[in-house]
């Protein structure tokens, strides 16, 4: 696993000293409340840091429409105790977005970095 945690190190090193401040919001199924009718979510945040960029037009797929703000955040797998999930939310500036989609970069099975592409 030599080379796994090198890369490992390498993009939590890479993404620390260029990302931005990025929050991951996991979100999991909480209690039913029968009187609001209402299930309650238990979140839990992770703050990380993150590459941000814009996406082009032409990467995206049937799950976002026209005049949708899309993002690609990238995330070091180090940082956080699980993958991503697009039930999952991101918090950038304060603003909520919805993930799309997750993409591990991995090497030898071991994670390396997530790519979430978002929308708000």
């Amino acid at each position: 696993m030599g080379i796994a945690s090198a890369l490992v190190n390498v993009a939590d090193k890479v993404i620390g000293k260029f990302g931005g401040d990025v929050t991951i919001r996991v979100v999991t199924p909480g209690s039913y409340n029968a009187e609001t009718s209402e299930v309650r979510e238990g979140i839990s945040d992770t703050e990380v840091k993150g590459i941000i960029e814009d996406v082009v037009s032409k990467e995206v797929n049937e799950l976002i429409r026209a005049g949708d703000k899309t993002l690609r955040v990238t995330v070091a797998a180090k940082d956080l105790a699980s993958a991503p999930s697009t039930v999952d939310r991101v918090l950038i500036n304060n603003v909520v977005h919805s993930i799309i989609s997750v993409k591990t970069n991995e090497q030898e099975n071991t994670a390396i970095t997530y790519e979430l592409t978002l929308k708000v």
